[in-house]
């Protein structure tokens, strides 16, 4: 069945990865006639998330929100394949990294870095960072259910230079290549929604109250790697640009939990800042119900 369904699918993704960029956005914004108005595809959970975190705005300009929301969401989707074919000098004009020095200063010191970024703008063409740097880069992702595309999508996403690590080994893994003497660049796109634990760590996410993930703090702790976040925007159709500011060069220095404190607000101003470009089809507050009492 899952090598049916990736036989099927492969000549839509590897079409859409073949067509011009001008005629790809005109394929965007019919998906996004399908998926928004006609088959609603996750608008209540859109919605739920929305109305969570801008609960002063008007039912108007939630709505706008969410159909430019919708444009983009269409967009960097078909982007992600569009990057199977794109050539590297194009990738390179497309994803534009701004004030590198903040993050190729670990390289000098032989230091491993963390990217920490979220679901904001075009996280996936991030692992073109590879071009910018030395050091090998790897994305943290989470593997799909079908084999058969699981593998077409690692493929298309190390087209540009990028190396992927499950998230379900990731920490090993890395310890792995730093104990071997390693000095790499990790993406960690870490505004997901952690099922809640005994000792998770929670806290507001644009005024909601939930369990977040403190894994690369973790591991910047752990190997003394240096912290940065990768602040993505969308230039226009088609391009973006990112810039790095340091969150700690002395993670285990940092008081616990403020490199994590740090990603969030910093996410939270990009967020607020221009809504339109942050992932509201995931579950975002799933878990607020079960918030410890303070």
């Amino acid at each position: 069945m899952q090598r049916a369904v990736y036989l099927i699918a492969y000549p839509f993704i590897y079409l859409i990865a073949s067509i011009p960029f001008n005629v790809l956005y005109v394929f965007s914004d019919f998906l996004r006639l399908i998926i928004y108005n006609l088959l609603g595809y996750r608008k209540k959970i859109v919605r739920s998330n929305l109305r969570k975190a801008f609960p002063n705005k008007s039912e108007d300009d939630l709505k706008w929100i969410e159909k430019r929301f919708y444009k983009h969401f269409c967009d960097i989707t078909l982007e992600a394949f569009k990057s199977y074919t794109i050539s590297s000098e194009e990738m390179q004009k497309r994803m534009v990294f701004k004030n590198l020095d903040v993050l190729i200063q670990f390289e000098r010191e032989n230091r491993s870095v963390i990217i920490m970024c979220g679901h904001y703008a075009s996280w996936e063409w991030m692992l073109s960072i590879g071009y910018h740097t030395v050091s090998q880069g790897y994305g943290i992702y989470t593997p799909i259910m079908n084999k058969y595309l699981n593998k077409l999508i690692i493929k298309i996403r190390k087209k540009h230079r990028g190396n992927l690590i499950s998230r379900y080994s990731a920490i090993q893994q890395i310890k792995n290549l730093h104990d071997e003497g390693n000095i790499a660049v990790y993406g960690f796109v870490s505004d997901q929604s952690p099922r809640p634990k005994p000792k998770s760590y929670w806290r507001p996410f644009l005024g909601v109250k939930v369990p977040v993930f403190v894994g690369a703090e973790m591991v910047a702790r752990e190997l003394d790697f240096g912290v940065v976040y990768a602040k993505i925007n969308r230039v226009k159709r088609g391009y973006y640009e990112a810039s790095f500011e340091l969150i700690s060069d002395q993670p285990k220095k940092t008081k616990l939990n403020r490199i994590t404190d740090t990603f969030t607000e910093w996410l939270e101003q990009d967020v607020y800042s221009d809504p339109t470009q942050y992932l509201w089809t995931h579950k975002r507050f799933k878990h607020a119900d079960k918030a410890p009492k303070d």
